[in-house]
């Protein structure tokens, strides 16, 4: 038995929303509540010093094996590349010091941080290494650019038709420019080198301790694969590896359609490592201009996005989801979008006793008829407060100032009765520290960018309520079971910081670190030392 004591402790329980002490025992919480009720302390003692503790926090969407392939790759972002041109020469640097039959990969470029104002294109990437494949990944995940060479390992001409949503960019001559939208994208999925099932594992696990350095104990694995490697094999691999977060996978429908693969032990809660979700499409990206939206995209009348499903797709995997017990997830960012899911499934009653059966991630710009209508159906929103902080150029360029301040209104999404939770979708924004919890936390108490642009005051909420979305409710709406508080009954997997995130000057909650790391009573990690195995 451990007993924690002389704590600020903010349990996320709003029956008991702070304690000075906890007990635990065998992984699990007893007892929480002042310190001065306790007589007769058994087992070990551990002073946490006046320090502020938290539930362990949970990612509810992000991409963890992109995003530790990421730190293997040319970082296309501030203060690694700021143009065009510094992104050529990255790309002729790691030409020259690796193998000639290897591809360059690169993430996370944002044309509207770029010098040049503009995506890099196929002549671009040629002049920097024209007889090995390139492909640039842009900062949404939605849109890459690649050279010459990979067009011509896909196939891709000027004769071959855009893919159904999905969009290959062209030239005044109707050549391909290199940059694929989407769908588009997938035309290279049986050209790119893919690892294997070990190497992938590995990668996850070495991903681990940079969870845990940011004080996430639960992670929502939102684009899992069947194909060429298997996620579920993967993640379990992982886990013997060392991985160490609570783990859901949910999977593409495109991966799931016609195949006997949700089986009750691959979606069973009560492991580590299990399959939670089918998860689908509906547009693209705010920042990328395929985002579903209406009204158009500013200064283009005619481009309201891509719509990548449909409503009998929806109708289909919805059943998929309702045989295997599992949520459905469908991706929305538009209104259009939004309102195709929610118009779908509205007054349909839920099949999951626990979680809500239908969730939409990001929902960027609902509608107040939206918000209204998923309130009344029960369907969950997953959004990421870092967004509107990290790509504030993107949001301005492509909408304006004031249609910007009104997306992911959160306050809205909660006065309304929306279940909320907050997430990173790492690494698919445009930041350095694309994972980091508390910038996204920071963004959602100040609505301000990283520049000090205005996102929307009235949509700000206080800091108790965003750590809560990134706790009890992440926890609520991607059902990992008994997470997410510091409260009896409960796994005891939380985290301690250097500074009270409920004291400190808001403007300054991205520079919190987190000093000790505890998942199932246990220390996982602690800042300046070497991992705990």
């Amino acid at each position: 038995m451990k007993t924690f004591i002389n704590g600020k402790i903010f349990t996320s329980n709003p029956d008991q929303p702070i304690v000075s002490a906890m007990v635990i025992r065998e992984g699990k919480i007893v007892w929480t509540g002042d310190q001065s009720e306790l007589v007769n302390i058994d087992g070990e003692s551990i002073d946490l010093n006046g320090r502020r503790a938290l539930p362990g926090l949970i990612d509810a969407h992000l991409h963890p094996l992109y995003l530790a392939s990421a730190a293997k790759q040319i970082a296309c972002m501030a203060p690694n590349v700021h143009s065009i041109i510094e992104l050529k020469e990255k790309i002729r640097n790691l030409r020259a010091a690796q193998s000639p039959d290897l591809w360059i990969e690169g993430w996370g470029y944002d044309e509207g941080k770029l010098l040049e104002g503009r995506s890099p294109t196929r002549w671009d990437l040629d002049e920097a290494a024209a007889d090995v494949p390139v492909i640039i990944t842009r900062t949404c995940g939605h849109i890459v650019a690649v050279n010459s060479k990979v067009l011509e390992l896909a196939r891709i001409t000027k004769d071959t038709p855009d893919p159904q949503g999905g969009k290959i960019d062209r030239d005044e001559n109707g050549e391909p420019t290199g940059v694929l939208r989407e769908n588009a994208k997938d035309l290279l999925a049986t050209i790119i080198p893919s690892k294997t099932l070990k190497e992938d594992a590995e990668l996850l696990a070495e991903l681990s301790p940079l969870l845990l350095s940011k004080g996430i104990t639960a992670i929502s694995e939102l684009i899992g694969k069947a194909e060429p490697t298997d996620y579920y094999e993967m993640y379990n691999l992982a886990a013997e590896k060392g991985l160490k977060q609570r783990t859901v996978i949910n999977y593409k429908w495109e991966d799931l359609k016609g195949k006997s693969f949700l089986t009750s032990e691959k979606t069973n809660k009560q492991r580590q490592i299990y399959i939670g979700g089918i998860k689908l499409f509906a547009d693209g990206s705010v920042s990328g201009q395929t985002a579903w939206v209406n009204p158009p995209f500013l200064g283009d009348q005619v481009n309201f996005g891509i719509q990548m499903t449909t409503k009998e797709e929806l109708l289909a995997a919805k059943e998929a989801a309702v045989e295997h017990n599992v949520q459905l997830v469908v991706h929305a960012m538009g209104e259009q979008a939004i309102d195709l899911i929610i118009d779908t499934f509205y007054g349909t009653e839920g099949w999951l006793k626990d979680t809500p059966s239908i969730r939409i991630e990001h929902a960027a710009m609902p509608t107040p008829r939206a918000l209204k209508r998923a309130a009344e159906t029960g369907i969950a929103f997953v959004t990421q407060p870092i967004f509107l902080f990290a790509e504030i150029e993107s949001y301005l360029k492509n909408l304006g100032r004031g249609r910007t301040k009104l997306t992911y209104p959160v306050r809205s999404m909660l006065e309304a009765g929306v279940k909320v939770a907050f997430s990173s979708d790492a690494p698919a924004t445009a930041w350095a520290d694309p994972v980091n919890p508390f910038v996204g936390i920071k963004s959602a108490v100040t609505r301000k960018a990283y520049d000090g642009t205005d996102t929307g005051q009235d949509q700000k909420v206080d800091i108790k309520t965003a750590i809560t979305l990134y706790t009890k409710a992440a926890q609520e709406i991607s059902g990992i079971p008994n997470i997410g508080q510091i409260a009896p009954g409960y796994q005891a997997d939380f985290i301690v910081l250097d500074q009270d995130i409920l004291e400190v000057d808001p403007e300054k909650i991205d520079e919190i670190n987190v000093l000790e790391t505890y998942i199932g009573g246990e220390l996982v990690y602690q800042l300046d030392r070497v991992p705990i195995k």
